[in-house]
């Protein structure tokens, strides 16, 4: 590979990295920020599934044609379908439990 090229290739692996990394913090500042259960599952569940795809398509990038990128390849796959699955679970669980969303407060002065 030519100097050149790996340039490019290091390029887009840090950026996918870093916009990786800039969305898994977003996700645990919005499990920090975020009022209620329901609302803290979701901020989190969006934020995890994309923030570990750019990292992992950063690392794959990094790896190159090697049974590693293979591996992290199956790892993203796994992620995509497992923590979808793991949140809804999580919340039909609540839901069972008899945890309540929080709603806005009616404004009295408002008209159906």
């Amino acid at each position: 590979m030519t100097v050149g090229a790996q340039l490019v290739v290091d390029v887009a692996s840090w950026a996918l990295l870093l916009a990786g990394g800039f969305f898994s913090v977003v996700g645990a500042l919005g499990l920090l920020r975020l009022p209620d259960f329901f609302t803290r599952m979701h901020g989190a569940s969006v934020t995890d599934t994309l923030g570990a795809g750019l990292i992992l398509l950063g690392l794959v990038l990094q790896a190159g044609l090697t049974l590693v990128a293979v591996k992290l390849l199956f790892l993203a796959i796994f992620i995509f379908f497992a923590s979808p699955a793991a949140t809804h679970a999580l919340v039909k669980a609540a839901l069972a439990r008899g945890v309540k969303p929080q709603l806005a407060p009616e404004d009295p002065t408002s008209k159906p």
